[in-house]
C-alpha cells in the first residue's frame, strides 16, 4: 500500500522546492512539484531529505562496533539510525589478529540483516607516529594473507581499509584491497606528498578523516593533506563537530576539493548520545567531558559524540553550505563513495525510501527506512 507525502520542501541534487512524492513497495515512485494531485501525509511544509550515509562510525549510545558484540553493534546502529543515518559502515580499530577477526564476523552477521551496509577496518596498518587513539602496541606492517583473511571472514562485507602509504608493503595492499573491492582510504599516515600520490595511483580513493591524524600542511613539505585535496580520484572525510576540524578549515577544504568530494562522517564512538563519564574504543579507555571524547592517558583526540544530524546542521549554519550542498556531503557523496548511490543518497524514483523529515531549525523530526516509518511524523 503506497502513500504520498505532500506539502513538503524536498531538498534535491540541487535545489530546495515545494514538492510532494510517493512511496510504494519500499521505494519512491514519484517526485512531484508543487501541491500533491490528491489526498496524504500532509508534512506542514518541514524539509524532506535523503537518509544521511556515514562511511565511519565505531559506536553510540553506549554500544562500541569493536566490542564484537551482536547486541551492543545493533543498539548503536538504531541509535544512529535515530538522528537520520539511514546507511551506516561499521568502522573498527586496531586489535590483534584474533580479535579483529572475530568483530569482523559479528558485524558480517549484521551486514546480511541490513543492520549496516559494510565494514571498515580503521588499522592495523598505521603509523605508530599519528596513531591517535589506536593501541601502539598493535600496529603492524601491512599483511595481505591477514587482509585476504579479514576480507573473506567478512563475507564480502569488508568495505574499506585505513591505511598509512608509507609503511613497508602499503602499496601492494592498496592493491589488494582493490582488487578484492575494498576501498583503499589513506590516513592515520605521516606520509609525505610524494608517497601520499604514490598511495592515490596504487588505488587510494578516500581521506580517513582530513587533517586528524596526519601532519599540517605546511609551505614546503605539503604532506597528504594537499596530495588528497587536489586529487580528484579522492572524496574527503570531515568531521564536522567544530572539535576536529576548524569551520574556516572544512570551509576551505569544501572550496578546495568542491562539492563533490566531501563526505560528512562522524567517527562516534560508544559514548554518542550519553553523558561525559568513562568509556572504551576498542582496547583504549577514554575519557568524555564537555562531549569531547579523548583518551585517558596521553589526551589524544578518540573519536567523536558526533551524529549525522548535527554535522548536517552545522555544515549549513557554522559552515555556510547551502542545504543541497550539506545533503550532497552527508548522503549523495558517500552513497558514491560506496557505490550505491543508484539506490540511497538522493531523492529520485526508483530509489529506496530512505528519507528524514527536518524541521525549519534543521532538527530531525521523523526517519523512514525502506517505506517503514522508524520516527514517525506526528
Amino acid at each position: 500500500m503506497g502513500i504520498t507525502l505532500t506539502n513538503t520542501r524536498l531538498v534535491l541534487a540541487d535545489e530546495v522546492r515545494e514538492g510532494w512524492l510517493t512511496i510504494e513497495d519500499r521505494l519512491v515512485t514519484h517526485v512531484g512539484r508543487g501541491a500533491a494531485p490528491g489526498d496524504g501525509v500532509d508534512l506542514g511544509g518541514r524539509y524532506v531529505l535523503p537518509g544521511f550515509v556515514d562511511l565511519h562510525h565505531h559506536g553510540g549510545d553506549g554500544g562500541s562496533y569493536p566490542a564484537a558484540d551482536a547486541e551492543q553493534a545493533a543498539r548503536a546502529a538504531r541509535f544512529h539510525l535515530g538522528h537520520g543515518t539511514t546507511t551506516g559502515v561499521a568502522s573498527l580499530v586496531t586489535a590483534g589478529p584474533d580479535d579483529l577477526a572475530r568483530a569482523v564476523g559479528v558485524l558480517a552477521d549484521l551486514c546480511d540483516d541490513g543492520v549496516f551496509a559494510g565494514i571498515h577496518l580503521e588499522g592495523p596498518y598505521i603509523s605508530a607516529a599519528r596513531c591517535g587513539a589506536h593501541d601502539p602496541a598493535l600496529l603492524r606492517d601491512p599483511d595481505p594473507a591477514e587482509l585476504s583473511a579479514l576480507i573473506k571472514a567478512g563475507r564480502g562485507h569488508v568495505r574499506m581499509l585505513t591505511i598509512a602509504p608509507e609503511l613497508p608493503g602499503a602499496l601492494d595492499v592498496i592493491r589488494l584491497a582493490a582488487r578484492q573491492g575494498v576501498i583503499a582510504a589513506l590516513g592515520h599516515s605521516d606520509a609525505s606528498y610524494e608517497r601520499t600520490l604514490d598511495g592515490i595511483e596504487a588505488g587510494g580513493s578516500v581521506a580517513t578523516h582530513l587533517f586528524n591524524a596526519m601532519p599540517p600542511l605546511h609551505h614546503r613539505r605539503p604532506g597528504p593533506i594537499a596530495a588528497l585535496l587536489e586529487d580528484d580520484r579522492v572524496t574527503v572525510e570531515l568531521i564536522n563537530d567544530g572539535v576536529h576540524v576548524h569551520p574556516a578549515v572544512l570551509r576551505l577544504a569544501h572550496a578546495t576539493a568542491g562539492p563533490d568530494r566531501v563526505a560528512l562522517v562522524t567517527d562516534a564512538m560508544a559514548a554518542a548520545g550519553l553523558g561525559d563519564g568513562s568509556y572504551r574504543l576498542g582496547p583504549m579507555a577514554v575519557e568524555v567531558s564537555g562531549g569531547v571524547a579523548r583518551l585517558a592517558e596521553g589526551g589524544a583526540i578518540a573519536g567523536s559524540t558526533l551524529t549525522m544530524d548535527v554535522a548536517f546542521r552545522r555544515a549549513v549554519r557554522e559552515v555556510g553550505l547551502t542545504l543541497p550542498e550539506a545533503a550532497r556531503a552527508a548522503a549523495l557523496t558517500p552513497a558514491q563513495v560506496l557505490g550505491v548511490d543508484d539506490r540511497v543518497g538522493s531523492i529520485a524514483a526508483g530509489k529506496d525510501a530512505d528519507l528524514l523529515v527536518l524541521s525549519d531549525d534543521l532538527a530531525v523530526d521523523a526517519v523512514m527506512k525502506g517505506g517503514t516509518w522508524v520516527v514517525p511524523p506526528f
